[in-house]
């Protein structure tokens, strides 16, 4: 399945159905009067965030939404039936945008989160809504309100809990596919990532969701590489891994190469918990290891950690210490697996 977090779609709500104009016809009945009923109200457009999706595909292949229109109402005060409602399935995580795609209508950020879009005209009155004392055989009805016609813009910003970050070939995908299952793809070659890709990962009985997103680099707010298309997946992230390639040949540059960006792309990024580490180690040396770590806690201010997604060490180590910035709330407690003793009377 193709991953998809940008689309462009156009909705309308259905219109109201037109009021009748009617009167009574009965055998012995000499002034029926007017009997016209009232039409029906048209559908309504939502967007809902439901289980089980995470990627806007479907847009790709339907974007116009349209929803139901009302029936007319009918002689016998008969009311029109109402329009069908339409509701637009999106994953939990998407932001809907207006046409200018800056201005947000709503953001579903879980499972359940529903939100009206375009409301359906209502229904017009019947000659039987216009009768009055000096009124009593009324010759006109109202039409049905038009719907409501508006292109909106759906963006996908993942919910996951640990965001990876770091120029490219630094071992995010590596990584990924060394503590889940997962399987993105591996190559020694700079963007190998091309769309995010999520994966599971567990430790000391906890479980939390891990983005790997498409290596940023110098000028990506401005667009160059794949630009910051990819950094909103990362806004919703409890706390960031930066993975940093040992066998740089600066790496305090490559390490504020991520920060400026961050920092140039705003929203929160740079503030966010972040866990530095320092990948690749099996290809160095131990005075490299220590040089090169001492370098970037100098520049960070805090603690550098020493990982290798390909030897797996370090990694137990790294996802303890990403655990512990996790909000408990956020953690899923990995389920039982031992099958319960069969019951007994």
């Amino acid at each position: 399945m193709k991953f998809l977090d940008l689309a462009k779609v156009y909705i309308r709500s259905g219109s109201g159905g037109g009021g009748a104009v009617s009167f009574h016809r009965e055998k012995f009945v000499e002034y029926g009067g007017p009997d016209g009923g009232d039409g029906g109200r048209g559908g309504d457009v939502w967007a809902e965030a439901v289980d089980g999706l995470n990627t806007l595909i479907d847009f790709r292949y339907q974007q116009h939404f349209f929803a139901k229109n009302g029936t007319p109402g009918m002689g016998k005060q008969r009311t029109g039936a109402g329009g069908d409602d339409i509701v637009l399935r999106v994953p939990a995580g998407t932001e809907i945008l207006e046409e200018d795609e800056e201005t947000v209508i709503a953001d579903l950020a879980n499972v359940g989160d529903r939100v009206l879009l375009a409301k359906g005209g209502n229904g017009g009155f019947g000659n039987l809504h216009f009768k009055t004392a000096t009124n009593q055989a009324p010759r006109r009805a109202n039409p049905g309100q038009p719907g409501v016609e508006r292109t909106i813009w759906l963006r996908l910003k993942l919910i996951a809990d640990v965001g990876l970050l770091g120029l490219p070939n630094a071992g995010k995908s590596t990584f990924l596919a060394a503590t889940s299952n997962a399987r993105p793809k591996i190559a020694d070659y700079p963007f190998t990532t091309l769309h995010p890709n999520l994966g599971v990962v567990g430790v000391d009985g906890a479980e939390f969701v891990v983005a790997d997103i498409p290596g940023l680099i110098e000028g990506a707010h401005e667009g160059r590489g794949l630009g910051d298309l990819f950094l909103g997946h990362v806004e919703r992230c409890a706390v960031l891994l930066h993975l940093i390639d040992g066998t740089s040949e600066d790496v305090v540059a490559d390490y504020h190469t991520i920060i400026e960006e961050l920092e140039a792309y705003g929203g929160g990024l740079a503030e966010k918990p972040r866990v530095t580490v320092l990948n690749k180690i099996d290809a160095l040396m131990d005075e490299e290891i220590d040089e090169k770590r001492a370098a970037l806690q100098a520049e960070t201010g805090g603690e550098v950690m020493t990982m290798s997604g390909v030897a797996r060490t370090g990694l137990v180590e790294v996802l303890r210490v990403l655990r512990s910035k996790i909000d408990a709330d956020r953690l899923r407690m990995r389920a039982d697996r031992e099958e319960p003793e069969p019951w007994r009377p």
